[in-house]
């Protein structure tokens, strides 16, 4: 006798319906029309994972440049400062402690001036 799927192929598309839920027609309620936007948002989403990371990087240095320029220093000569210092605080933290903490960040860029002005030197 041949088989079929019967319950297996009903939860799978249980289980897309359940996933394509907020979609608004036949986007929701068409078996193909479903399927198909959600694999153009699973391809959207896998992009955009990639690129949130590349724009919040982008915003930390944005941030980290301006409170520098408020202490006298480019945002490369900045990171420059760091290396030299061997301070391992990355930029997500720097941009926070600017923002929130601004007497810690003021500390930072103290040993990264005495650290930049040893190469000069």
């Amino acid at each position: 006798m041949r088989t079929r799927k019967g319950s297996a192929r009903r939860q799978a598309k249980r289980r897309m319906f359940q996933r394509a839920e907020g979609y608004v027609g036949g986007r929701r309620r068409l078996y193909r029309t479903a399927k198909e936007n959600l694999v153009r948002a699973g391809r959207f989403a896998y992009r955009d994972r990639r690129r949130r990371r590349r724009d919040f990087r982008r915003l930390w240095i944005i941030r980290l440049n301006a409170a520098a320029r408020l202490h006298g220093l480019r945002y490369s000569q900045f990171i420059d400062g760091l290396n030299l210092a061997n301070i391992e605080i990355d930029r997500k933290q720097l941009s926070e402690m600017a923002i929130h903490d601004p007497s810690g960040f003021e500390v930072v860029v103290a040993a990264v001036k005495e650290a930049l002005s040893k190469k000069s030197a």
